[in-house]
């Protein structure tokens, strides 16, 4: 578990609310580790690779999404291994796949109307 504290143990909370899984959404940073994790495990140090932050910036983000359960991990040897946990994710999803008909019938509509103001 990675922690802002260093050397105290955290005991894994997951906090998947809606609320708090789009809230660690909000941050480009984090969107773009979920992206790379989606391809499969890494370690810190490759997460940390693409972006010009410090290592203990990448860190503060792996624990914010950590925190919301989208992310796990483990120690090998001196390498910290993070995976992606997409269950918040699914949910989020379910959740919003709730407004598509709302939006689907909304946009039918618009195309509908410029289809008609183009006649």
């Amino acid at each position: 578990m990675f922690n802002l504290q260093r050397g105290v143990p955290t005991p894994a909370r997951p906090n998947g609310t809606l609320d708090s899984v789009f809230g660690a959404l909000t941050s480009p940073t984090r969107r773009a580790i979920l992206e790379r994790l989606a391809a499969g495990e890494a370690t810190v140090s490759q997460l940390a690779a693409p972006f010009e932050v410090s290592l203990p910036a990448v860190t503060n983000h792996l624990s914010v999404l950590h925190h919301v359960g989208l992310l796990v991990d483990r120690k090998e040897g001196r390498s910290r291994i993070c995976g992606l946990r997409a269950v918040p994710l699914g949910e989020a999803h379910q959740w919003l796949g709730r407004y598509r008909a709302f939006w689907d019938e909304r946009l039918e509509g618009l195309a509908e109307y410029l289809a008609g103001a183009d006649e």
